[in-house]
């Protein structure tokens, strides 16, 4: 397994600086475009499974987190509060206690649960410089986070969904070796008092497990300190193990928050809040995916899809014609001119892109593309239109 830390800079993915500070990476033009494929996939997938996608800032007032528990529980790993008009402001630490302000903002039936509310959204940890790494350990978190209101008696179908949907993205993602873990309480913790929320919690976790037929082990004292949690566990290339994606169920903001809904009784009755990440981070799992498949991305997700290779000068005008195309129709590409060395050296220097599009005189004038594949081989040459309804295909997801 490659390391993304020296693998990214190589790539020109991302990079630091110290103007900008310890743990706040910023992503070049290469790792944009990676990370914006993998952002535009989990969307669309969440779409697909009944998400509705909302935006929340990324600051907040000290006294959300008084009612979220988060200042009481966790504000050792927050930035401290900002003084700002008489009132204290706080760097979030975490997407829910705005999504519960929404979801408490207007009235619910129990016919709109489940309600799943998504976000790809900015949050801020306070990590000490000591443990800071690439794109692992950041401060500045873009965050693949949702949270599903639901009525109790819905709790176990939508968390084993949330899992369900994990799955499908890890292999649409071509990552490997992840195993899940249930995390619950241990002694000593930052965790709310409530013995029989945190049964009642675990109980819900281990059959959802159980009726999956995943293998899991159970982990005390990595629980949320709001309940405990599914967290889908990979490892870096030094063999370090870390929390990918995550499934929680959390009995104690909806009672925190007030939330509630109209039964079929016409009284109020009390959501579940179901917290899910589907790729967790988007820094830790470019990370993940850059060690996993050595830079030499999945077709959909590779910066530079299709680069053309002019053999010469005379071929210039035909490449860009087809740079100009691939880019007409959603595709990444680049052209490679004669200018930038010997045809040998630009199709070496071009050997991660899935695609390259050599364009010799006889290409030119024929029209057609004989395409070479990451791995060297050579496919039959096809008209234009036609390749590039082949790598279309093969790119979508």
């Amino acid at each position: 397994m490659h390391d993304h830390r020296k693998l990214g800079r190589e790539l020109d993915l991302f990079d630091t600086d110290p103007l900008i500070g310890s743990g706040l990476p910023y992503w070049l033009p290469a790792g944009a475009a990676v990370r914006h494929s993998l952002e535009q996939y989990v969307l669309r997938e969440e779409r697909r499974a009944g998400y509705r996608h909302v935006y929340s800032p990324v600051l907040g007032k000290r006294e959300l987190y008084e009612i979220s528990g988060h200042w009481q529980h966790y504000s050792e790993d927050m930035f401290p509060a900002m003084e700002l008009g008489g009132e204290q402001f706080v760097l979030r630490p975490s997407l829910c206690p705005h999504h519960a302000v929404m979801y408490r903002s207007r009235p619910h039936s129990y016919r709109e649960l489940p309600l799943r509310l998504a976000e790809l959204g900015g949050m801020y940890r306070s990590e000490l410089s000591g443990v800071l790494g690439g794109l692992t350990r950041v401060r500045a978190i873009q965050l693949n986070d949702a949270h599903i209101f639901c009525t109790p008696e819905q709790v176990a179908e939508e968390a084993r969904g949330a899992l369900e949907l994990i799955g499908r993205a890890y292999r649409a993602l071509g990552i490997r070796g992840a195993r899940y873990r249930l995390s619950l309480p241990g002694p000593g913790g930052k965790y709310i008092a409530d013995p029989g929320l945190w049964e009642r919690s675990s109980a819900l976790l281990r059959e959802v497990l159980d009726g999956l037929g995943v293998p899991y082990e159970e982990a005390e004292g990595e629980a949320a300190f709001y309940g405990p949690k599914i967290d889908v566990q990979i490892a870096d290339s030094a063999g370090r193990e870390s929390t990918l994606s995550t499934v929680q169920i959390d009995f104690h903001q909806p009672e925190r928050f007030d939330l509630h809904y109209i039964g079929p009784d016409g009284a109020r009755h009390r959501p579940v809040m179901i917290h899910r990440s589907i790729i967790g981070s988007v820094e830790r799992a470019v990370a993940h995916l850059i060690e996993q498949h050595g830079g030499a991305f999945p077709s959909w997700l590779a910066p530079v899809q299709v680069v053309a290779l002019p053999v010469s000068e005379e071929e210039l005008p035909a490449a860009g014609q087809l740079v100009r195309r691939c880019l007409d129709l959603g595709l990444r590409a680049e052209l490679a001119g004669p200018d930038q060395g010997t045809l040998g050296a630009r199709v070496r220097a071009a050997r991660l892109a899935p695609y390259q599009a050599v364009i010799g005189p006889r290409e030119a004038a024929t029209g057609q593309l004989a395409l070479r594949l990451r791995d060297g081989r050579r496919l039959e040459p096809l008209p234009v239109e036609a390749a590039l309804a082949q790598i279309l295909d093969e790119a979508g997801v």
